[in-house]
């Protein structure tokens, strides 16, 4: 038996293929379960949610490791991700 990994056929609609742009998420979780909206933040307009995902919290344990594991590959190829400094909000001046 070969210790390759096994591919995995996934069935998707055309709507969902296109994919939905989102720059916020936020994640929340009760005992049993991590709640995650991903969401499209325009200025001078709520953010607006696009998709929830609803999981239990061994898989948000593993997409957390996929997405580091994912994340380390990227940065590899493409070199370091750069995350934005945050500005200081307009009460603070």
């Amino acid at each position: 038996m070969s210790g390759a990994p096994k591919q995995l056929k996934l069935e998707i609609d055309k709507s969902t293929a296109r994919g939905q742009y989102t720059n916020m998420a936020v994640i929340a979780h009760t005992r049993d379960e991590f709640l995650i909206d991903f969401a499209l933040l325009y200025p001078g307009q709520p953010p607006q949610v696009g998709a929830r995902i609803i999981t239990s919290p061994a898989h948000a344990k593993a997409l957390l490791r996929s997405l580091e594991d994912n994340l380390r590959r990227y940065e590899a190829r493409f070199g370091a991700i750069h995350e934005p400094q945050p500005r200081p909000s307009e009460d603070q001046n």
